[in-house]
């Protein structure tokens, strides 16, 4: 649970987060930027940065579109994955791409026009900033950001340099997905107000949290980047570092920023909404994780609600969904089920239309940086940013709620605008968490903060404010830190 802040305590640490992003901006790289724009028959020098996981997926789709792209160079703090990595491409292309174990040597090779960056989620922001500002166009995974300032700065640098910046969010560019949004804003279910994201996927625990050896080969300087370099507590240094609060953002940013994309899309809202509340918990066992692996978050947006759904124990589907979004509508609903598609059904449950895809999104990149057209992209980073940020409200809520019996969190639902909705969104989570034998008696719920948000903009105000705001960004650890928008 989140301990609170005094305000003395609050205006002493922004202070110290002045002044170390004063000092901080004294440290920044200086780039100079690639002059080098990719017409419409040269090819495209590409540079991976992050190879493991789904930066391996990266390679293989940038493969694919060999000879319009060419991955002249990559980046990887793991000496081990770096070799692999060059070895792997050199023998799909015949060329062996360049690798830096350092970011900053990367953006200064000339045969870099574009990067994508699939990093662990702490490095997403500063490794798009830096290589817009080194003259690069940017594919950013998702999230973009590991806080809502950040994925704002993202935003400032690619319209300040005027570069192409696409975010990782594919379902964008998938046909059955565009086709269910068109289906849904052409009003064929009805008035829609409520959707429902949902990230049912179990997840085990990662091992007692301990002192662990840094794996040989890996520079953990650079690894842990803006973040601080603290002990390692977890046993798999890869991967899951999305389960603590320094690295990751928790199922909400790792598999459910997808649904919330999708969902915030078919509402058709392009703010942050009015308000945030969160609640979970994480349930059922102790782990070296942090985040939470029971949540839902509820963003009011006036007459619109989105409610998103993070069940990590086992479960069943609901609607004949997992992993999905569903779009509530007053004469219908679409259940998306996959990246592909889904399909809509009447108010009796039967199925009126099927809506199926695919698509190519790195392709759309490419597309993009050719015409120069931030139009062209399927996720420009604004998209992004947004629904990054949605995740990152809810957890700073979650992070500053406390414990709770059901009853007590029951009433404080009760008074929700979305009242009936809320509520039964509440009891369906209290049975699935029985039904994984958790005694909400003994171990209670985190009931998060319920903070309001400035009309239009992206901080908070009003009750819990002062230290909600301060969770909006983070202190970065010089010289890896986030420009400030004069710096950008």
């Amino acid at each position: 649970m989140a301990t609170q802040q005094t305000r003395r305590e609050f205006l002493e640490n922004s202070m110290f987060a002045a002044a170390a992003a004063v000092a901080g901006s004294a440290m920044l790289p200086q780039f100079q930027p690639t002059v080098r724009a990719a017409g419409a028959n040269e090819r495209i020098g590409m540079a991976v940065i992050g190879t493991r996981g789904r930066g391996g997926e990266h390679i293989s789709e940038w493969v694919k579109h060999y000879p319009e792209c060419e991955i002249t160079a990559i980046c990887d703090i793991d000496d081990g994955v770096l070799g692999k990595s060059v070895e792997r491409i050199e023998k799909a292309s015949g060329k062996k791409p360049e690798g830096y174990r350092d970011i900053r040597k990367l953006l200064e090779d000339k045969s870099v026009d574009a990067v994508s960056i699939a990093t662990p989620n702490h490095w997403h922001s500063l490794a798009a900033i830096w290589a817009i500002q080194a003259g690069k166009d940017v594919y950013v995974e998702k999230p973009v950001s590991h806080n809502v300032s950040e994925g704002r700065r993202v935003v400032e640098a690619a319209r300040k340099h005027e570069k192409i910046c696409q975010t990782g969010t594919q379902c964008r560019s998938m046909q059955g997905t565009i086709d269910a949004i068109e289906f849904i804003k052409a009003g064929k279910i009805g008035e829609v107000k409520l959707a429902r994201g949902l990230c049912y996927k179990p997840r085990g625990s990662i091992g007692p949290k301990g002192n662990y050896e840094v794996p040989a080969g890996i520079d953990y300087d650079l690894w842990s980047g803006p973040a601080p370099v603290k002990p390692l507590t977890r046993k798999q240094f890869h991967y899951d570092w999305h389960w603590q609060w320094d690295y990751g953002n928790g199922d909400l940013g790792n598999q459910g920023i997808h649904q919330m994309d999708i969902a915030r899309w078919g509402l058709g809202v392009d703010t942050l909404g009015q308000g945030v509340l969160s609640y979970g918990g994480r349930l059922s066992y102790e782990d070296a994780g942090e985040t939470a692996n029971t949540q839902v978050n509820i963003h009011d947006y006036g007459d619109k609600t989105l409610v998103f759904e993070v069940r990590g124990l086992k479960t069943s589907d609901y609607k004949g969904a997992n992993v999905g979004v569903i779009f509530h509508g007053s004469a219908g609903y679409v259940v998306l089920t996959s990246y592909t598609g889904g399909a809509a059904f009447d108010l009796d449950g039967k199925m009126t239309t099927k809506f199926s895809g695919n698509g190519d999104h790195f392709g759309n990149f490419l597309k993009a940086v050719r015409s120069r057209k931030q139009t062209d992209l399927a996720a420009d980073i604004l998209e992004g940013h947004l629904s990054s940020a949605l995740c990152h409200l809810g957890n700073i809520s979650y992070r500053l709620g406390k414990q709770m019996s059901v009853p007590a969190a029951k009433e404080a639902l009760s008074g929700n605008k979305v009242k009936d909705e809320a509520v039964q969104t509440f009891d369906r989570v209290t049975q699935h968490l029985s039904d994984n034998k958790v005694d909400l008696d003994q171990t209670q719920l985190q009931f998060g903060a319920m903070l309001s948000l400035a009309p239009g903009g992206e901080t908070f105000r009003g009750q819990g404010s002062e230290q909600a705001n301060t969770m909006l960004t983070r202190d970065y650890r010089a010289p890896f830190v986030v420009p400030a928008t004069k710096d950008l």
